[in-house]
């Protein structure tokens, strides 16, 4: 009786909040690969020179096609726990100073290299500007693991040769695929790849059809790490879902294309928005 009471109970919330709530906003949800190319990834890939003047001239393309969109908020792949330092960075950008001071700040290759290419502020920070918005929002959380190296373990002592098999032949064919496409297509268009159904499902596939078998059956180092996988993508959706208001009739949110991935499943559930594809925004 309890359960059937609680269903009751949340199933006429969710009523409610539908009829509240009766034009869905639109999220443009961006995936993408990390301009910066940090090295973090599973996949190593070779580096898109987004500062060349094809590349900007792509980014200037995009993210004025984007503000036109006319979204409210824009959402990012930066922490949301470090918000002020976001905050900081994009005063900046809005003066026109960006680059003279991240120079002045930093002097390590690496953060040079991820505050002048990365997509948050190439296109994320840019797009913003164009769209007049006071503020880009930070949505990452980090708290979480990525047990790969466990995983692997699991694997071996498993004997599951062949679900090794299969993640270095899935990363390798990402790579190679990237790489591949990446030698003939404009920024423009690695993007628009990024975000196709075929793109978004093999990235999902790699979490549900094969780390999610991995380990022995009272093992579950796989599933454990999907289901963080998972909670991640979770929180970085409800901190959307948190500061996205009632006036908030469009907004955009640019996340690495794993993140994409799996976004993009937990938006159908929810009333409050409409997924808008960039293709569409882009024609």
């Amino acid at each position: 009786m309890l359960h059937r009471a609680f269903l009751f109970v949340l199933l006429a919330l969710t009523s409610l909040g539908a009829r509240a709530q009766t034009k869905p906003a639109e999220l443009l949800l961006i995936g993408t690969f990390h301009y910066d190319n940090p090295g973090l990834d599973l996949t190593k890939v070779t580096s898109v020179d987004v500062l060349a003047p094809k590349g900007q001239a792509d980014l200037e393309m995009m993210a004025t096609k984007i503000a036109a969109f006319g979204p409210k908020k824009v959402f990012v792949e930066w922490q949301q726990n470090d918000q002020a330092t976001l905050d900081e960075l994009y005063a900046h950008y809005r003066k026109g100073e960006y680059e003279s001071y991240i120079r002045s700040k930093y002097t390590d290759p690496r953060k040079l290299n991820l505050f002048l290419k990365n997509e948050m502020f190439q296109l994320g920070f840019r797009t913003a500007k164009k769209a007049n918005l006071p503020r880009v929002y930070g949505i990452d959380y980090q708290g979480t693991s990525f047990p790969f190296d466990s995983v692997q373990q699991a694997i071996r002592a498993a004997g599951q040769t062949a679900i090794q098999q299969r993640i270095d032949a899935a990363l390798k064919k990402f790579g190679d695929d990237f790489n591949r496409k990446a030698s003939t297509m404009t920024l423009r268009e690695l993007m628009l790849d990024a975000n196709t159904p075929a793109d978004l499902t093999a990235n999902k596939g790699l979490y549900l059809d094969i780390f999610n078998r991995a380990g022995a059956v009272d093992n579950y180092a796989g599933p454990y790490l999907v289901s963080e996988w998972y909670r991640r993508n979770l929180y970085m959706y409800s901190v959307v879902q948190k500061l996205t208001e009632p006036a908030d009739d469009k907004v955009m949110v640019l996340v690495g294309s794993g993140h994409a991935a799996i976004i993009r499943d937990f938006v159908p559930y929810d009333p409050r928005f409409r997924l808008r594809e960039l293709r569409e925004v882009l024609k």
